[in-house]
């Protein structure tokens, strides 16, 4: 148990392993930001470093902040966000953000900070922690599959139906780990598998839908399908297979130990060097002994969420830990194998470590709500709950409300 004057509570472990990939990042964002500077002209590779310390620098800070806070009171917050987040996704999708052709309406602008907001990650965290309680208010519950509709699938098939649009990974890997999710929360299998067969159905429709009406969806059809069949037979188009070829080159160009720290060639030719394919830079800058390394962290990661999971005291603290911890492991490893061609290209980021917006934002919240639930699993009740002359937390009123 920590000490309640302690700055950093809970998994120390935990705490040390993010500081780590955190401190790590600013060499490969720093080298590989040059190609961003030099050969596309966007700023400097100072001012790149500089903002990535600033989101890196916020994001402990909210991270710090949110592991403050007792995990019971994420139950009402997530049903406060809920139409929060549908209405930031509604207003994305009407911006109508089109990049090199195709649509990218997946950011708003934060006009202060000058960032760019990717709505579909607060969403994601969002209906993963209202997943998380919602099994654990049902869980002593023998519900049928229409009993779960609208309190469940609805507000599920509503984000995920805004997200799909714009950004299909994104859409595809939140429904896979809410599936992961339910699975272990106990919801029925056979119920899940008629979702699984629902939600094909409805994206064989979009997907016709799309094809038939392709200024709905700018580009976005032809680019899932260009990355699939890429992936299948890359030799059959080049220029569609240009980044992964890339991200190849500096792979085997790393060798064991590298080229050295700034010493990367590909980053001049990699269009995404220091987001989605920053792993590739790592490895020519760090060779294969680096890479094993980052891989090791994030396993380090998902060891030390397992070590939350079994130590926590309540179904929902476990849930909430599996809800938005292993969420950010997975996108790690689909960052790892986008970059040695086992997946395709997803646009996914490496967590802590890829340069770009509040992503890292979304991130640290996330660890901050697992940091939470071991803080406050193993503190004394008088630490955890409100004082005897406020005995009803609003939140918790409003979550077994409703």
């Amino acid at each position: 148990m920590q000490s309640n004057q302690s700055i950093f509570r809970g998994d120390l472990v935990l705490w040390g392993v993010l500081a780590l990939l955190a401190l790590f990042s600013f060499f490969p964002v720093f080298s590989a930001s040059s190609n961003l500077s030099y050969v596309v002209g966007n700023g400097t590779p100072w001012q790149h470093l500089f903002k990535h310390t600033f989101i890196l620098v916020m994001g402990f800070i909210i991270m710090l902040g949110v592991h403050r806070i007792p995990h019971h009171y994420f139950k009402g917050i997530s049903i406060l966000m809920l139409p929060v987040v549908i209405l930031l996704l509604l207003y994305t999708a009407t911006q109508g953000t089109v990049i090199g052709g195709a649509n990218a309406s997946r950011w708003i602008r934060l006009p202060i900070v000058g960032i760019s907001f990717q709505t579909s990650t607060l969403a994601s965290v969002v209906l993963m922690m209202y997943a998380a309680h919602y099994l654990d208010k049902t869980k002593h519950l023998q519900q049928a599959f229409q009993e779960t509709l609208i309190p469940l699938w609805l507000p599920v098939g509503i984000i995920l139906g805004l997200i799909l649009p714009s950004n299909l990974s994104t859409a595809v890997i939140v429904f896979f780990m809410l599936s992961v999710l339910l699975f272990f929360g106990g919801y029925p299998w056979r119920q899940l598998l008629l979702v699984w067969g629902m939600g094909a159905v409805v994206f064989l429709l979009f997907f016709l839908t799309a094809k038939a009406f392709p200024e709905a969806v700018p580009n976005r059809i032809d680019t899932w399908v260009s990355r699939i069949e890429n992936f299948r037979e890359p030799s059959q188009n080049s220029d569609a297979n240009y980044q992964v070829e890339r991200a190849k080159i500096a792979i085997a160009t790393g060798g064991v130990s590298g080229l050295g720290v700034g010493k990367s060639v590909m980053k001049n030719f990699l269009p995404q060097s220091s987001s989605d394919f920053i792993f590739a830079i790592i490895v020519e800058e760090f060779g294969l002994l680096g890479g094993f390394i980052v891989i090791f962290l994030y396993l380090l990661v998902l060891f030390r969420i397992m070590v939350i999971v079994h130590r926590s005291a309540t179904p929902y603290a476990k849930l909430l830990v599996m809800a938005v911890g292993l969420p950010v492991v997975f996108q790690a490893f689909i960052n790892i194998g986008v970059a040695v061609n086992i997946f395709p290209v997803t646009g996914q980021t490496l967590p802590m470590v890829s340069s770009g917006g509040t992503a890292a934002w979304m991130t640290c919240i996330a660890f901050g709500i697992v940091l939470s639930v071991s803080a406050h699993e193993d503190a004394p009740v008088a630490e955890t709950s409100l004082p005897s002359e406020y005995p009803n937390n609003p939140l918790d009123v409003l979550s077994e409300t409703l």
